[in-house]
């Protein structure tokens, strides 16, 4: 049976849980979410919001700070005069002022990635309440891109229900909630972001396929076009890397329908990284997956960043956040390969 992360957190049993911090810790779900990861020593948590609300979720669900649970109020927090002089000087080339400093680290997004910009925590999750656009934003401004990424990206993980057949695997997707229509050179960095992503979160070597409405010269046209531009690029950049495409989902999910289609790919029918043509694509595959095929998805997850930040949706429910606190840590994780 396939591992979730919070199953791959658990057999690992690290010795030193690590801190997450929790940009909108008076949310009743966030606030669950949390207990329940530290319950299972998946991580320790900060709980950033202002600290009577914090306080009183926290009574509210029979607990309290303490053990693993900590409340950072940015307005009255020991830190913030540190963490506001930081983000100063990671911003005055854009105009910010010691006062705008200041006024931005005690907004809980901020302060909260800044925790991890400045290592006290390894990694951050925010958006049962705030925007996707403010959540990735602020992970750009604060944490930014990782040295050797062009690219921010996000994925979707996908778990197979317990009764699916022989060909299921769990996959990651992308760019399924971020980049609209990448080009070429972005689909490949997209594709390299996801190997490291496959490595750190499902534990297994990636093999990624290329996606596309042809297989194989099947057809032709300017969209296939940069598929086979993006693989030109990742052979050359990456030769150790398991990538194959053009490649149509079939050729790419099913054993038998790889073998006609591409005939001697290390690729087709086994692939377990799937990297969409467009935002389109991939948004609307992930959820017929998720609706129609009974998966389930985690995300959307984002990678690229020089430490983990991730983004819950407004629609979550506590199992949600326990998940992407488990999916941060994995993130936050040295991975071999």
């Amino acid at each position: 049976m396939t591992k979730t992360p919070i199953d791959l957190l658990l057999s690992k049993a690290p010795p030193d849980r690590p801190t997450v911090s929790l940009s909108e810790g008076s949310d009743p779900r966030v606030v669950a979410g949390a207990l329940a990861a530290r319950n299972a020593e998946i991580a320790d948590v900060i709980l950033v919001g202002k600290a009577d609300a914090v306080t009183a979720e926290l009574q509210a669900q029979g607990a309290r700070a303490g053990d693993g649970i900590s409340i950072h109020d940015p307005a009255t927090s020991p830190l913030t005069d540190e963490l506001a002089e930081a983000f100063h000087t990671l911003r005055r080339h854009k105009g910010v002022d010691a006062d705008a400093a200041r006024k931005a680290v005690e907004t809980p997004l901020v302060y909260a990635a800044m925790l991890v910009r400045e290592g006290h925590a390894v990694g951050t999750v925010g958006g049962a309440v705030a925007t996707t656009s403010d959540v990735v934003r602020t992970a750009l401004q604060v944490i930014g891109k990782a040295p050797d990424t062009s690219l921010v990206s996000s994925f979707f993980l996908m778990f197979p229900p317990q009764d699916a057949g022989a060909d299921a695997r769990a996959m990651v997707y992308s760019d399924c909630g971020l980049v609209i229509d990448p080009s070429a050179d972005e689909l490949a960095a997209i594709a390299t972001a996801s190997a490291a992503s496959c490595r750190a979160l499902l534990q297994q070597d990636p093999k990624i396929a290329l996606l596309s409405f042809s297989s194989k010269g099947s057809a032709r046209h300017e969209k296939v076009t940069k598929v086979t531009n993006a693989l030109d690029r990742l052979r050359a950049d990456h030769p150790d890397l398991m990538v194959d495409g053009e490649l149509q989902f079939d050729a790419a999910f099913v054993p038998a329908v790889g073998a006609s289609k591409a005939p001697g790919s290390q690729v087709a029918g086994q692939a377990n990284v799937m990297v969409f043509p467009n935002l389109d694509a991939g948004n609307i595959a992930y959820k017929i997956t998720q609706r129609l095929g009974g998966y389930t998805a985690i995300g959307p997850i984002l990678q690229g960043l020089a430490k983990p930040a991730n983004d819950l949706s407004r629609g979550c429910v506590a199992g949600d956040v326990t998940q992407m606190i488990a999916v941060t840590v994995l993130q936050s994780t040295p991975t071999p390969g």
